[in-house]
């Protein structure tokens, strides 16, 4: 390379390294404007424009402009406004734990708050919808049978919304969640007593039956655990335990599809999904379902 080549090919970089530093500052000045313009800025003045962001459905942008209200003005009822609508953002924009975080740490500063109630209901909708999205339309499994944990506590946070704050707004429909909460777990037992029922582990599909029966009473499949007792005394010998069961179940639903079929029911999906029984896209649930239906 000759002296000229070379000075030509420094002088590129460097024109090059002003370019691109050039891009940088100007892109962090305006990082830092944006920054800047709420700095200072009024109460309310803040609060209009997250919520605002919060109507256009802008929920990051109401989250930080939220965030930089408090951190201005940490008291005063938009301060608590802002405490509680920020938690909202973070559950609408799929931030489930910091969302959890922001709620707790409202009823930690706040638990006699007129929001208080609202704040429980929060916990309880961010509880009962984690994982499901992903779940119910990536993997398609049916939220009973994931880990019940959090659809647990959500029931719980419901409870304490509907028990601790009756006359609320949220009550009812905390009420009505509840109910739902409670369909989901019986579901997950009665998943649990098929697939032991499949491989001929009566004793076993039996107590799961039976948990199923005293801790869920009244749930949307109560007469498909009686029909499992059916199926499953009648495998263990004991006939007149499983007549018991029939005569209970042809008092109660005398169209169910046990009673219609007693051969062919449950209608259990492919082999292959004897060994697991979370592991498969549809388990006999979804046949006794559409059977209800």
């Amino acid at each position: 390379m000759t002296l000229r080549s070379a000075r030509s090919a420094r002088l590129l970089c460097l024109l090059l390294l002003v370019v691109v530093a050039g891009t940088g500052c100007g892109r962090l000045g305006k990082m830092f404007k944006d920054k800047d313009a709420d700095e200072g800025q009024p109460v309310e003045a803040l609060y209009d424009k997250a919520h605002t962001s919060m109507t256009n459905g802008n929920w990051a942008g109401a989250e930080a402009t939220f965030k930089r209200l408090v951190a201005q003005y940490p008291y005063g009822p938009y301060t608590e406004q802002a405490l509680v609508e920020t938690a909202y953002a973070q559950f609408k924009s799929g931030k489930h734990d910091d969302a959890i975080s922001s709620i707790d740490r409202f009823i930690r500063t706040y638990p006699t708050h007129r929001y208080a109630s609202y704040m429980y209901y929060l916990r309880g909708l961010v509880n009962s919808s984690r994982d499901t999205v992903f779940l119910q339309r990536v993997w398609r499994l049916d939220a009973s049978r994931r880990d019940l944990a959090t659809p647990t506590q959500a029931y719980n946070d419901f409870a304490i919304v509907a028990e601790r704050y009756p006359n609320s707004r949220y009550a009812a429909d905390a009420r009505q969640r509840m109910i739902r909460l409670r369909d989901m777990f019986a579901r997950h037992e009665l998943d649990l007593a098929l697939y032991y029922l499949r491989r001929t582990a009566y004793v076993a599909a039996a107590d799961r039956a039976k948990y199923l029966l005293e801790t869920y009473p009244q749930s949307k499949y109560q007469n498909d655990a009686v029909a499992t007792l059916a199926v499953a005394y009648h495998g263990l010998g004991n006939e007149a335990l499983a007549n018991d069961a029939k005569r209970v179940l042809q008092q109660n639903e005398p169209e169910h599809a046990f009673l219609r079929n007693e051969r062919n029911w449950p209608d259990y999906p492919s082999n292959w999904r004897k060994l697991n029984p979370f592991a498969g896209e549809k388990s006999a649930l979804d046949n006794v379902d559409r059977d209800q239906d």
